[in-house]
C-alpha cells in the first residue's frame, strides 16, 4: 500500500488533487456529548451563564467546518457551499446529539469538515457548561454518510 501523504523520500506533502473531476460532494457526521441532569437542565432553559448553548454551538461547528485546513495537517482549503447543523435533544442521557453537513462542488471531500464542525461544536457545549459539570463526555463523533468522488458514496447502517 502506498502513502498518500508521502512523497518518495519520506517527506510529507499534501495531496494533488488538480487532476481529478470537480463532483458535488456532501458528508455528514454526527457526535454525542452526555452531562449532569443540572448542565442539561440550563441548556433547555437557556439558563447557563454564558448564554444560549445551543446557538452558540451551532456558530462554533459552523466555523470549524470553515476552518478545517487550519487545524488538520495535509486537508486542503475548500470553498464550501454549506454547512448545516441540527442537535437533537437526548434527555434519557442527559445530552445531545450534534449533526454537520457540510457540502461543495470540489475535487476533493469534506469528510474532515463535517468531523471537524462536530467536534468544535461539542467542545463549544463542554466549554459553556464546565461550570455547571466538568465530567461531561464527548463521544461517537464519526462520519454518518458521504456522497461523491471517486471512493463512492458512504451510509452507515
Amino acid at each position: 500500500m502506498t502513502l498518500t501523504h508521502l512523497d518518495e523520500n519520506d517527506k510529507p506533502k499534501m495531496v494533488d488533487v488538480s487532476e481529478k473531476a470537480e463532483t458535488v460532494r456532501t458528508a455528514t457526521a454526527s457526535g454525542v456529548i452526555s452531562m449532569s441532569p443540572e448542565a442539561y437542565r440550563a441548556v433547555v432553559e437557556n439558563t447557563a451563564k454564558k448564554g444560549p448553548v445551543l446557538q452558540t454551538a451551532v456558530i462554533a461547528a459552523i466555523q470549524g467546518a470553515k476552518r478545517t485546513p487550519d487545524l488538520i495537517p495535509m486537508c486542503h482549503p475548500l470553498m464550501l457551499s454549506s454547512v448545516k447543523t441540527d442537535i437533537e435533544e437526548l434527555p434519557e442521557l442527559p445530552g445531545f446529539r450534534l449533526w454537520v453537513t457540510a457540502k461543495l462542488t470540489g475535487k476533493t471531500g469534506v469528510e474532515m469538515e463535517a468531523l471537524t464542525g462536530v467536534s468544535v461544536g461539542l467542545l463549544t457545549i463542554y466549554d459553556m457548561l464546565k461550570a455547571i459539570d466538568k465530567g461531561m463526555v464527548i463521544r461517537e463523533i464519526r462520519l454518518e454518510s458521504k456522497t461523491g468522488g471517486k471512493s463512492g458514496d458512504f451510509r452507515r447502517d
